[in-house]
């Protein structure tokens, strides 16, 4: 199991890194994170939804996602509530408190799916969630320590030295654990150090003296790497390239699946920036409306700031306007959330540029789609899916330029404007496909006819190669022999 002192500390890519290497030298390995709280999903193989960051692992070792390798995932729809799925289904939402007494009966869907795990693979590779050393959620606790204790695994932690302060942050930790769980760590990984390796060294010395426990690599900062972010927001963009698209994002309180932009942020020829709802709106080319596992309460947000006005000058001076999932509902003329399935029952009226609305139905939809794009008069395959729990009807919904292939026979998603300038749909991660992502650019306005290839998926090939790589260099022999030998 790999544990970190802090979020973001490098779980995730360790987990990855590791299971691209094993999966190289023939091990049967599959990802596993017991609990995630994240607001980017993935719709599995299996119909249901995980965290997007097992998605990726479940890739670095060759597999298809599951619901058993993320079986309670949370997605926050408030500071103090969540969503909470259990093996991939939407049980409601919850308060924190009342989740955390549910906590011990998540704790039987979590060692199910483990077992099942264990049956199948040679190597079971868990991610932690947040810390260990938040002695608040001690209790009934199945994101850390509660399950290795659980299943009897050993642990390795993970630092962040690029933060600064990585001593601290392991040794402390290790103070706050209890001595069978500070004897369940069996070394330590610190990430993303820059410079000469012999300045690092004493400390090094030192915090195995100190602990007892032995520092098993210190793994390089990676310049221009990039994977599927598990939650977090980052603005940085690749360099280089002729920026010929400029695309805004306005980063709501709950946005959701923003792993939908990053085949936009590492384009060459794309600008692309997340802007806070609280700025003005500079001229730019095309404006995404994203997901959101907050729908009403994150529309009110842009109203409040002004996102109206800020839309209709955008769209009079020629801009573009792409709304997907929730970004589609805040499109039409309201929206009704009768059940009170993201917060209080009731309903907004909605940004109305588009001629349908929207129910919040409790039956949450979870399909990968493929089927036709049909834009800038061509039809060009597309693949994407849904993660939503709106129906949405109306007059507009008619012009759909998504024909979906499915069991139920050829439908139609989305909406497109009858100007051509607003372009509306349920489908998630269609920036992924390298001949939907060339026509939707071309849509938005792109000053060439011919923009440069970008392939997501290779991308992420090339990614999980380059960590395998990294992590066999960096990594101690003897212990990354041992995990190859289980």
């Amino acid at each position: 199991m790999v544990q970190g002192t802090t979020s973001d500390a490098g779980k995730s890519t360790l987990v990855a890194g590791l299971a691209r290497l094993l999966k190289k030298r023939g091990v049967r390995v599959a990802p596993f994170k017991p609990q995630n709280m994240a607001l980017n999903s993935a719709v599995t193989a299996d119909g249901g939804e995980i965290g997007r960051s097992q998605a990726l692992q479940a890739q670095a070792c060759g597999l298809d996602s599951h619901t058993d390798m993320n079986p309670v995932l949370l997605k926050p729809a408030s500071d103090t509530s969540a969503q909470v799925i259990i093996h991939g289904r939407a049980l409601g939402n919850m308060q924190a408190l009342d989740y955390h007494a549910y906590k011990a009966t998540a704790k039987n869907a979590v060692l199910a799916s483990f077992d099942r795990l264990r049956q199948q693979y040679d190597c079971i590779l868990v991610e932690g969630a947040g810390s260990p050393a938040e002695i608040n959620l001690r209790e009934n606790d199945i994101a850390n320590m509660g399950f290795a204790e659980a299943v009897d695994c050993p642990v390795i932690l993970v630092a962040d030295i690029d933060r600064g302060g990585v001593f601290a942050h392991l040794v402390g930790t290790l103070e706050l654990l209890s001595p069978s769980e500070r004897a369940r760590v069996k070394g330590f990984v610190i990430n993303r150090f820059r410079g000469d390796l012999s300045l690092l060294q004493p400390g090094l010395d030192w915090l195995e003296q100190k602990t007892g426990k032995p520092v098993l690599g210190v793994l390089p900062y990676l310049a221009d790497f990039f994977l599927d972010a598990e939650d977090a927001i980052h603005n940085a963009q690749r360099q280089g390239g002729a920026k010929l698209l400029k695309v805004i994002v306005p980063v709501l309180p709950r946005i959701s699946n923003h792993t939908d932009f990053d085949p936009l942020r590492l384009h060459p020829q794309v600008d692309f920036q997340y802007l806070s709802a609280a700025d003005e709106l500079p001229p730019c080319d095309l404006v995404i409306l994203p997901g959101s596992k907050n729908v009403r309460a994150d529309l009110q947000h842009l109203l409040d700031n002004s996102w109206r006005n800020k839309l209709d000058r955008h769209l009079r001076y020629g801009g573009k306007v792409l709304g997907i999932c929730g970004g589609l509902q805040m499109l039409g003329e309201f929206i009704d959330d009768p059940n009170g399935m993201e917060g209080t029952p009731g309903h907004i009226t909605g940004l109305g540029y588009l001629n349908y609305s929207t129910e919040l139905l409790e039956d949450k939809k979870l399909h990968n789609r493929q089927g036709q794009l049909t834009l800038n008069n061509l039809s060009v395959p597309f693949t994407g899916y849904e993660i939503h729990c709106g129906a949405t009807n109306g007059p507009a919904m008619a012009s759909g330029v998504f024909k979906v292939h499915g069991e139920e026979g050829e439908t139609r998603d989305g909406s497109l404007s009858e100007d051509g300038n607003i372009l509306a749909t349920y489908m998630h991660g269609l920036f992924d496909h390298p001949e939907t992502l060339e026509q939707l650019l071309l849509w938005a306005g792109f000053a060439s006819q011919s923009p440069a290839q970008f392939d997501l998926n290779t991308h992420r090939e090339a990614q999980l190669e380059r960590l395998a790589e990294v992590f066999e260099q960096h990594l101690d022999k003897s212990w990354l022999a041992s995990l190859a030998a289980q």
